[in-house]
């Protein structure tokens, strides 16, 4: 019998004709097969003691299953057993920082001296670690995440003087129809990220049910394997928006595979459209930015008919929440105690704000924005004013003050 395997339809009309009274000579001038596969198929048949009924009603799998088996040879490899015996142990090792393959090839040698090579240990761990770590292709629903980063290769800005300033690329991408933004900004600080994110809300019309960070510093205080801390003014601004944030988990990379991908397209399709540019303001970094964007945004994916921006007005766009009207301002916060005369100090301008007398002596954070100060005592509010930059000067409260 030849090594490969005939089709299931060769082999149905070697057992039709057969069946109908033909000679093996005569099938194998009609289907071409050697007589002794011939043969080799026929007595299988009788001894499978069928009918050619009952041959004609098993699928392709059945006839195959017992027309193609073949006697098991029972076998022995003591040195596989051995390899495959140390695999899953390794396989834990090697996620241990300053652990290499190397070094464990080493250790199976010593247990195992007439073990198998480097090359062949290094193909069976990877093999290994392939098949216990299987991954899974996520469908993304219209309006469910957004995906933030910043990219790993900044950009410059030549100011007048001559001297050269990197910046930070901010980049978003919604999950399901792929539409992404893009922002130059000053600094990964918690300030330029609130504001890039705020300005991609409102470049996408719209707010998805969860923002997907990276544990950025500026968005996440302690990242965690389970449950991660945000950081207090990026989790005021998701209050601000009704949004929820899911930081990607720690050492995952591939809960932020999409937003990555992004960041590799936009190496591709936006940096090398400002190649050779000079810029001096953000202002016209982010104009050349957001021409190139648009032309990313519109070109068709590879292999279809339809665009980013196509996909987002069809599907995703009626499903994102509607924005909050107003623009989140950033809060600064600083903890001060309550002097002995009922003020606090707010340091940055020197300047002096009234809280209730009963408070003297206890710590209290202040809030303040351009525009205003709030004073909290235990998440209590306890004072508001009005911010005033004039320097050594008191901003005060009557009825804070003890008779």
């Amino acid at each position: 019998m030849s090594n490969t395997p005939i089709h299931m339809q060769k082999l149905r009309q070697i057992i039709r004709l057969y069946s109908l009274g033909n000679g093996i000579k005569t099938i194998n001038g009609m289907v071409g097969i050697s007589r002794n596969t011939i043969k080799k198929y026929v007595k299988t048949w009788h001894s499978l003691d069928l009918n050619f009924e009952e041959f004609s009603s098993k699928s392709d799998a059945e006839l195959s299953a017992l027309f193609m088996a073949t006697p098991s040879k029972p076998c022995s490899n003591k040195r596989l057993e051995e390899l495959e015996s140390v695999l899953p142990e390794f396989s834990q090792r090697l996620r241990r920082k300053g652990v290499i393959r190397d070094m464990l090839h080493k250790e199976y040698l010593q247990r195992y001296p007439d073990g198998y090579s480097r090359s062949r240990f290094n193909n069976a761990l990877h093999t290994y670690l392939q098949l216990s770590r299987p991954v899974m292709h996520i469908e993304h629903k219209a309006g469910d995440k957004l995906y933030i980063d910043f990219t790993g290769s900044k950009l410059e800005l030549t100011r007048p003087d001559g001297t050269v300033q990197a910046v930070e690329v901010f980049v978003a991408i919604l999950g399901c129809s792929q539409l992404t933004y893009v922002e130059a900004v000053e600094s990964q600080k918690k300030e330029d990220l609130i504001l890039a994110c705020e300005n991609a809300l409102h470049y996408f019309g719209g707010v998805p049910e969860a923002i997907v960070p990276d544990n950025l510093c500026s968005a996440v205080t302690k990242g965690s394997k389970y449950e991660a801390v945000l950081n207090e003014e990026f989790a005021s601004f998701a209050e601000h928006y009704a949004v929820t944030v899911v930081p990607a988990r720690v050492y995952k990379p591939r809960d932020k595979s999409l937003v990555e991908g992004a960041v590799k397209l936009i190496y591709r399709s936006i940096y090398t459209r400002l190649e050779g540019r000079g810029f001096s303001t953000l202002a016209t970094l982010n104009a050349a930015i957001h021409s190139a964007l648009e032309i990313h945004n519109n070109t068709p994916f590879s292999g279809r008919n339809y665009s980013r921006r196509e996909q987002f007005e069809e599907i995703e766009r009626e499903v994102l929440r509607p924005l909050n009207p107003l623009r989140y301002e950033v809060k600064k916060q600083v903890l001060v105690t309550v002097m002995k005369n009922s003020y606090v100090r707010l340091g940055e301008d020197i300047h002096y704000y009234s809280v209730p007398y009963n408070y003297i002596g206890k710590k209290v954070k202040i809030l303040y924005t351009s525009a205003r100060v709030d004073v909290y005592y235990r998440y209590t509010q306890i004072a508001t004013h009005a911010r005033s930059r004039i320097r050594y000067q008191y901003t005060t409260n009557a009825e804070h003050l003890a008779s």
